[in-house]
């Protein structure tokens, strides 16, 4: 396995950019097979959905260690996912501990894994579209 990579979309070059986001476009398409799965388990919705915001905690270092993205929106992805995942734990003690009515926690760390995804695909999109971009600015200075 390589080491954490030297440097993330913003100074990639167009072949860097299109083969980072082939294999970010897996990774997305790795994660729509996962979520089935974990809502599948025998478990409740708020311990599902805290597996789910780990998985992506995991996920977002990871993509941060590879450079898959812009830093700006990796860190981004990174805060949320991570927010939603205390939020769980938080809620989820609370159940344990016999504090009921704070479903809101569970609701708002759902929010915010929905727009950590969005940072996702923008990520994703972003990318795409500087490679392009790049692409037929080094062919236009050629």
């Amino acid at each position: 396995m390589r080491g954490p990579a030297m440097h993330t979309a913003d100074d990639a070059t167009p072949q860097e950019l299109r083969s980072a986001s082939l294999r970010l476009l897996l990774w997305l398409a790795a994660l729509l097979l996962v979520g089935p799965a974990v809502r599948a388990l025998p478990l409740g919705q708020t311990t599902r959905t805290g597996i789910l915001a780990w998985l992506l905690v995991g996920l977002a270092l990871y993509w941060m260690y590879a450079g898959l993205g812009y830093r700006a929106l990796l860190l981004t992805q990174l805060a949320l996912f991570s927010t939603s995942a205390a939020l769980l734990g938080i809620k989820a003690a609370f159940v344990v501990l016999g504090v009921q009515g704070v479903d809101g926690l569970r609701e708002v760390a759902r929010g915010m894994l929905l727009v950590g995804g969005g940072c996702a695909g923008a990520n994703l999109g972003i990318m795409l579209v500087a490679s392009v971009f790049r692409r037929t600015r080094a062919e236009n200075s050629s």
